[in-house]
């Protein structure tokens, strides 16, 4: 099932030093042109979910927006999160590739 593989992809990203979470650490990867790949969750405040898709804009990196923070936190192993950062290329594309439709995907060319 796509869901899961896109999870265990983020497990493995978090495992392997990959991802990046929390909203300052975020925004500071994006502008620093670390984050290859913005993984948003759906549950985000409208005001958290405007200010990441803005960024994302500017700065041109993909934003995939789906799963409950939830999911998300459990996915890695940690409480609820919000955002997640990739920070590698190849990590990036393997959770592009799997996610299908799940729901909005921005930025994506």
């Amino acid at each position: 099932m796509a869901t899961n593989k896109v999870l265990s992809r983020l497990g493995l990203a978090m495992r392997a030093g990959k991802l990046v979470s929390g909203e300052e650490i975020v925004i500071k990867a994006i502008r620093s042109g670390e984050a290859k790949l913005i993984v948003l969750a759906q549950d985000a405040s409208d005001n958290t979910g405007k200010k990441i898709a803005d960024k994302c804009k500017s700065y041109n990196v993909p934003l995939l927006i789906g799963y409950t923070r939830f999911e998300l936190g459990s996915a890695v192993g940690k409480p609820e999160r919000v955002m997640f950062a990739v920070t590698d290329r190849g990590f990036a594309d393997m959770i592009q590739g799997g996610w299908v439709h799940h729901s909005e995907v921005e930025n994506i060319e």
